[in-house]
């Protein structure tokens, strides 16, 4: 982004181009390949992944380019290519199948499972080894946002074995992303420490199963260019704990409208996570959407780091506060204005 790469991947079927929609774990559109001969990993979400020296990164469902890719063609085609459209085209009728049985579709099918799928994974061994381990604990708290830091906090001073898991390589959650420097956490994670609480950075709680057990990867090498063979790659925990605390923070909810899939159409909070814990202005001429008040804070940090900002509100009306803050950042205040179609296909 702060390359003014905007076109990063392209769409399963009709190959629409993606860009960076989030700037965590929901990403859906800025997949990528990492790594390269057998240790190839497809798939990645560019959001996710920790940069590191010799990393190799490159787009995929797309030739020659995700630039310029041939297989767009499909798009313009879109109307021909509805839903399970290959199971009804190339079955039983000619020109499509002579004869009896289904010999034609056999040699179809082919074509068909070639053009499906989104990266290519290295069809070589994997070099790479990786571990299950099991642990327990009184509790989990799961995210290391204010809330997860109170939680473990509270609960270690109430003498219990505390677990604190992040799926980010820094603790602190919604707080690296504050327009203003909050309290350096060092301390508090010292004292948590002090205190016998147990982090674990790196490591994603992906399920939650019966009798109070969670499943965790650990993201051990991932972010090293050379790690040493004795370490695994990753490893899988099953956890047992008493009890569970989830303070994982919330997902915004992207706005429906026409083509916001399209690269350079991302959440709000994405263009603040990127402008105040990364330094990077998403865009010299931005439209922030909204239908609440929580956009006005970013709006007006955008306009503070040089941006051009125009806010659209869908409400009628809004809080005169808001509008004096927008007024002296010079930025345009429409209400009752919402986004139908956003136009342009490369950012």
């Amino acid at each position: 982004m702060a390359n003014g790469e905007r076109v990063l991947g392209r769409s399963f079927k009709y190959h629409r181009p993606r860009g960076i929609m989030s700037a965590g774990v929901e990403e859906s559109g800025a997949l990528v390949t990492v790594g390269a001969g057998d240790r190839r990993d497809p798939n990645v979400r560019a959001t996710t992944q920790e940069l590191y020296d010799g990393l190799v990164a490159q787009g995929q469902n797309a030739w020659p380019s995700v630039r310029f890719d041939l297989g767009s063609v499909n798009n313009l085609l879109s109307r021909f290519f509805v839903a399970g459209f290959y199971y009804k085209t190339f079955m039983g009728l000619p020109p499509f199948e002579w004869g009896s049985g289904t010999g034609m579709w056999m040699r179809y099918e082919k074509l068909i499972r070639r053009a499906a799928g989104m990266g290519e994974a290295s069809r070589a061994p994997d070099p790479d080894h990786y571990e299950h381990a099991h642990a327990y604990c009184d509790v989990l708290v799961v995210g290391s946002g204010p809330a997860g830091l109170a939680a473990a906090k509270t609960a270690a001073q109430a003498g219990l074995d505390v677990l604190l898991v992040e799926q980010d390589s820094l603790l602190g959650g919604s707080s690296l992303s504050a327009s203003v420097a909050d309290e350096d956490l060092t301390p508090s994670i010292q004292a948590l420490e002090a205190q016998g609480v147990r982090i674990m950075t790196r490591t994603t709680a992906f399920g939650l199963y019966d009798s109070s057990v969670a499943g965790l990867l650990e993201r051990v090498t991932d972010h090293l260019s050379d790690p040493p063979s004795y370490l695994p790659r990753q490893r899988i925990w099953t956890l047992r704990a008493r009890y569970i605390v989830l303070a994982v923070g919330a997902i915004e909810r992207h706005i429906a409208f026409g083509n916001n899939d399209r690269p350079g159409v991302m959440t709000a909070m994405a263009g603040r996570i990127y402008l105040n814990r990364f330094g990077i202005l998403s865009g010299e001429k931005i439209i922030v959407a909204t239908n609440n008040d929580s956009a006005y804070e970013m709006t007006v940090e955008l306009a503070g780091a040089g941006a051009a900002v125009t806010l659209l509100d869908a409400r009628s009306s809004v809080p005169e506060k808001f509008s004096a803050d927008l007024k002296g950042r010079g930025v345009e205040l429409r209400t009752g204005v919402a986004p139908l179609k956003a136009q342009g296909g490369h950012g």
